[in-house]
């Protein structure tokens, strides 16, 4: 048990130097300077159910906090497709996790992603994406491939840091989802990460504006 610990112990020490190094090569892209909290990772993933055959997306899953709880969660069942843009990040997750789909690519290609494999559209859709370092546009075609993806059904869930939350791409992104999705609900703020942050869970994405 105590080795197991430290194993265990080890594998965090080494994602959070992991997640560091990538963050101070493109802070822009990675968003953070430190992994999500186990904490964090049991509410944002409390939407994977744990029956039936699921389509579970995973967008900007980094050094794989998520993962493991989505992993733990489906038992071998159903389809996890992680989509990471980072090849460093992508690698470490397809080593540790043989069953996991993880593929080196942008979130806004999500519709293409699940085309290619055949799985039509997503019943769950976890994010770790840096929100805050995205432009308007960039949030607008990242939640419109989430929309398009989501079967009616299904579920959206993602996070912002409390300190920044009066920012203006924190609250820009408040505002998109109550564009995007009919459900918008905060969860309750999880002071166990760095930085503490808040979850978003959103359900009944609205259709897309014709073109």
């Amino acid at each position: 048990m105590i080795v197991a610990e430290l194993g265990r112990l080890d594998v965090v020490t080494d994602d959070a130097m992991r997640f560091f190094r990538e963050f101070a090569r493109s802070p822009l892209s990675v968003g953070a300077i430190a992994p999500s909290s186990a904490v964090l990772a049991r509410h944002i993933c409390a939407a994977v159910p744990e029956g039936g055959d699921p389509v579970v997306v995973e967008l900007g899953p980094g050094t794989g906090a998520f993962t493991d709880v989505i992993q733990r969660r489906l038992g071998g069942r159903g389809h996890h497709l992680a989509v990471e843009l980072n090849p460093v990040f992508a690698g470490r997750l397809a080593d540790r996790y043989p069953g996991l789909d993880v593929v080196v690519s942008d979130a806004a290609h999500l519709g293409e992603l699940l085309g290619e494999r055949g799985l039509g559209q997503a019943d769950v859709i976890v994010s770790g994406l840096p929100w805050a370092a995205f432009s308007a546009r960039r949030q607008g075609s990242v939640l419109d491939a989430v929309r398009e993806a989501m079967a009616p059904a299904a579920a959206f869930t993602t996070f912002a840091y409390v300190h920044a939350l009066w920012a203006p791409p924190a609250r820009r992104l408040r505002f998109a989802l109550r564009d995007a999705f009919e459900e918008v609900v905060v969860g309750r703020t999880v002071w166990r990460n760095v930085p503490p942050a808040l979850v978003y869970h959103a359900r009944r994405p609205r259709a897309l504006a014709a073109a």
